[in-house]
């Protein structure tokens, strides 16, 4: 019989829930974290999840988070529905990454779980750059086992939401786009679907322009996040996507828990 874990990544906006086995994600779930949630309603979410793919037991839970309250009723969910406590990364486990940051505790858990994953994924590479089009855009570059840092920039969809938000006349896109070169738009839809889609794939490839120079070779650049897949239809750079990918490193960082 199969053993199974739950794993969860808690971000600003998206709470990602995973179920794995010994083998790998078999499913894979996306809730809106600015829900309110409490830990009944999240549990019986859970059970009801798990019930549709006849799972029994959950033998283990792993849990990345950068919302703390979030981070918190999910535990108590986890405790009083799965009867199990979430081993919280980085406060309960390690992982084999050498953290290099002036100040390691400023780096998000999600940001080192994400660029452990993209090591663990492609061992062949001497530097990766792991991108995560989240509610920020992060690069993190990685050398052998060590966690070199990385740059910070804007979300896309968290910089539409500000501009639209911001501007009485301008209006709520979605983002959409059919070519390959951005037009010169006719209307003000075509101009802010174009200018940030292309706008973000052109900062993708400039940025690891960049950043592949202070980077010895051979390098692969794997990106993950709601637009990865768009983006890299764009991008000259990004050779990997790989969504769920903190759900991944979560999961090989505690596989041995279903052995």
């Amino acid at each position: 019989m199969n053993k199974f874990a739950l794993l969860a990544d808690v971000g600003n906006t998206t709470m990602k829930l995973g179920i794995a086995d010994e083998h790998g994600i078999v499913h894979s779930f996306g809730f809106p974290s600015k829900s309110l949630y409490t830990a009944d309603s999240l549990g019986f979410n859970i059970i009801q999840l798990l019930d549709l793919y006849h799972i029994e037991k959950i033998e283990s839970v792993s849990l990345c988070s950068v919302v703390p309250e979030l981070g918190k009723i999910f535990c108590q969910a986890c405790k009083k529905y799965l009867h199990c406590a979430p081993r919280i990364f980085p406060e309960d486990f390690n992982i084999p990454l050498n953290n290099q940051y002036a100040n390691p505790q400023e780096v998000g858990a999600d940001r080192l779980m994400g660029a452990y994953a993209a090591r663990m994924l492609r061992p062949e590479a001497k530097s990766i750059i792991c991108i995560d089009y989240g509610t920020a855009t992060t690069f993190d570059c990685i050398t052998d086992m060590d966690y070199l840092g990385g740059l910070i920039c804007p979300g896309l969809f968290s910089s539409h939401n500000a501009l639209a938000n911001g501007t009485a006349k301008l209006p709520h896109i979605t983002l959409d786009f059919d070519r390959n070169i951005p037009l010169i738009g006719k209307s003000t839809v075509t101009s802010m679907n174009h200018g940030f889609v292309f706008g973000f794939a052109a900062m993708t490839d400039g940025l690891c322009q960049k950043l592949a120079e202070q980077l010895p070779a051979p390098l692969h650049i794997v990106a993950t996040g709601g637009y990865a897949e768009d983006i890299a239809k764009l991008s000259n750079r990004i050779n990997t996507i790989q969504q769920d990918l903190i759900l991944e490193g979560l999961r090989l960082a505690s596989c041995s828990l279903l052995a």
